[in-house]
């Protein structure tokens, strides 16, 4: 083994080592804990040192957060993996299902990339590309509903008169991004497929879902309700009735 190589594999196990104490740090005491120095700590190196792996705790924290989303899309992927890949409304329940379980499972992680006030979530896209999808829930649940509504016909009242006139631009562009996405899992649609109507709806239930679990991620539902399980059910139920279903 060359020099080089060696100091290639100890690279590559210190930022390694790094990464496994922040995000240990983060599931025990929140993304507050997560510092340089409390790091460079449980590492055993300096943290001036930890320069030389992450330009800033910035940096790190994203990176942090690229992995804890690539975990989730693993998860998200399995779950898929176990459905049949015809019964599309069955994998929308798997997806959305998925994704509250996975929340509630990882309070932290979900905190640092969905609930972030600074940028995290630019890092979950490819290279941080914002004309992705920017974070893998959002890449994921796009892509099954893009293809429900592209294999099958929408209500007549999910046109593109019901969508107000100050999104139209907004909703365009990521008619694009959701186009790009659906056809990059192979399933051919287009603009006429997927029209401003079903995009719009496609983001109206994104973020009703997402609005749920943060809700019961952080405790902050308007009323005690013991097992909030059913309300999100009957929410995804409601939500695929709306589409036809």
């Amino acid at each position: 083994m060359t020099e080089a190589t060696r100091r290639e594999r100890l690279r590559v196990e210190t930022e390694r080592d790094i990464r496994r104490q922040a995000r240990a740090l983060l599931v025990e005491h929140g993304r507050d804990a997560v510092t340089l120095r409390a790091i460079a700590r449980e590492v055993g190196i300096t943290a001036p040192a930890l320069y030389r792996y992450y330009d800033s705790r910035e940096d790190l924290l994203r990176r942090l957060a690229e992995d804890v989303c690539t975990d989730l899309a693993a998860e998200l992927d399995a779950d898929l993996s176990r459905i049949d890949e015809d019964d599309v409304s069955a994998q929308v329940y798997a997806v959305c299902r998925g994704f509250r379980r996975w929340a509630l499972a990882h309070p932290q992680e979900f905190t640092l990339v969905f609930a972030s006030t600074e940028d995290t979530l630019g890092s979950c896209g490819p290279n941080g590309d914002r004309s992705q999808v920017g974070d893998q829930f959002g890449r994921v649940f796009l892509e099954v509903a893009g293809r429900l509504i592209a294999s099958h016909p929408l209500p007549d009242d999910l046109g593109d008169d019901d969508v107000p006139e100050e999104l139209h631009a907004d909703l365009a562009a990521f008619q694009q991004i959701l186009l790009a996405t659906v056809n990059d899992r192979g399933v051919a649609v287009d603009g006429t497929v997927l029209p401003l109507g079903a995009v719009y709806h496609i983001t109206q239930s994104w973020v009703r879902i997402y609005g749920h679990v943060a809700l019961e991620v952080f405790g902050r539902f308007p009323f005690a309700v013991s097992n909030p399980e059913p309300m999100f059910d009957s929410m995804l139920a409601q939500i695929l009735g709306e589409m036809g279903f």
